[in-house]
């Protein structure tokens, strides 16, 4: 009596191994065609894929300023748990790396919103929605930070090469821009005091000058000082010339009387420089306006003190004014000068290179793989098509599959009731 065949499932492992192989090189050729198909389409699929570049830049965060945790840090540093202690420290007092805090600040929506309106990012990725442009950018972007040295590398991929080293080199340019906007040192905010207090004093100062201005060309007064020593000694002249012709008309009236041609000359000169000396005095009526008169050049010299309080009210605010302009244009220009000091700013390591080579695709990886994959995908489709095809009939995934394929065939017949007689 002969014996059945051991059913393939109680066979050994080696055994159904070598089974599967002969079975799968008996089938060489179909597997052959599908590597050569698959080896034509993944070389085609390898050559449409676009050339990316990678262009990468590494920064150093500035230094800490928080006095108490650079502190901290330095005394624990000295113990023997050194780092993890130097974390807990930073921890307890709610202190972040610079590293952390940088890499943040590169993620951060200003800096990302910065850089899709720069390089009009949203028409470049062919997104329609801001969002979903910031996360194309985001996954083009890789942040790292070296926890030993705490520099930050920053590399940016994209399929032009130019865009790529360019957008390396403007997460640099926002992150400082950022820093600057941010600050809330001291002197920033000594800087800013500064500047809306010089635009209100240079406001006050230009009102001066404007009211001194208006008053000195409405009353001809320049310089109160100077044309009242002018006027005083030009009036002065004037009162020796009238006292002078005065005693000579006087000896010409006894000499040759009052109708002689010198008399009527001397007589005319007398009256000359009076008028000219009453001018100079000007009217003592207290109504009298500051305005000048068509054709004064001075002031009169009644008239000058009251100008002198007025002239003197507005040049003195003038002056204030302008010695309060220049203090706070030197202070402004120091807060500036200490603002830019105490800002942060990252110090560049390596700037953003030309991207020589694409990163990817690498072309070898898919025509080498694509067929290997397909020679896999092919060899497992028809080693299972094979133990399909050996299960028994009343297997229960066969009748699953009849039953799926056509229900209406796989379903026992209905019974029907009998009909009963009625009376």
């Amino acid at each position: 009596m002969q014996t059945p065949a051991p059913h393939r499932d109680t066979l050994p492992a080696q055994a159904v191994w070598a089974r599967n192989v002969v079975y799968l090189w008996d089938r060489r050729r179909i597997l052959l065609r599908v590597a050569l198909v698959a080896l034509v389409l993944s070389t085609v699929f390898a050559f449409l894929i676009p050339k990316r570049y990678d262009s990468s830049t590494t920064i150093m965060p500035p230094e800490q300023t928080n006095t108490s945790a650079a502190m901290l840090a330095a005394l624990t540093g000295r113990t023997g748990t050194g780092g993890g202690l130097s974390a807990l420290a930073g921890g307890l007092l709610g202190v972040k790396s610079n590293g952390e805090l940088f890499m943040d600040l590169l993620h951060s929506g200003t800096v990302r919103g910065r850089l899709i309106e720069r390089f009009n990012l949203q028409q470049v990725y062919g997104k329609r929605y801001m969002t979903d442009t910031a996360k194309k950018l985001a996954n083009s972007t890789d942040v790292a930070e070296n926890k030993k040295s705490g520099v930050i590398t920053v590399t940016v991929t994209d399929t032009d090469r130019q865009r790529a080293q360019s957008m390396a080199q403007a997460y640099v340019e926002e992150l400082n821009n950022l820093l600057a906007r941010v600050s809330t040192s001291s002197a920033r905010r000594e800087r800013i005091f500064v500047e809306q207090r010089l635009a209100s004093v240079s406001k006050d100062l230009n009102d001066a000058q404007i009211k001194l201005s208006e008053f000195s060309s409405s009353t001809s007064t320049i310089d109160i000082k100077e044309q009242t020593r002018a006027t005083v000694d030009a009036g002065a002249r004037l009162q020796a010339q009238l006292i002078v012709s005065e005693g000579e008309l006087e000896s010409l009236k006894q000499i040759y009387g009052d109708d002689n041609v010198r008399v009527r000359s001397a007589r005319e000169r007398v009256g000359v420089l009076q008028r000219e000396l009453n001018k100079i005095g000007g009217s003592s009526s207290p109504d009298a306006s500051d305005d000048a008169k068509p054709g004064e050049l001075y002031p009169p010299l009644r008239r000058l003190p009251a100008l002198g309080v007025r002239w003197a009210n507005l040049y003195r605010r003038v002056r204030v004014q302008e010695t309060v302009y220049d203090l706070l244009t030197a202070e402004y220009e120091t807060a500036r000068i200490q603002e830019a000091k105490e800002i942060p700013t990252v110090s560049v390591i390596d700037a953003a290179g030309w991207p020589e080579k694409k990163s990817y695709p690498h072309r070898s990886y898919f025509i080498l793989g694509g067929p290997l994959f397909a020679v896999c995908v092919a060899s497992l489709f028809i080693l299972l098509r094979r133990s399909w095809y050996e299960l028994d009939d009343n297997n229960d995934l066969k009748l699953l599959a009849a039953h799926i394929k056509s229900p209406t065939e796989s379903l026992p017949p209905t019974t029907t009731e009998p009909e009963v007689a009625h009376p």
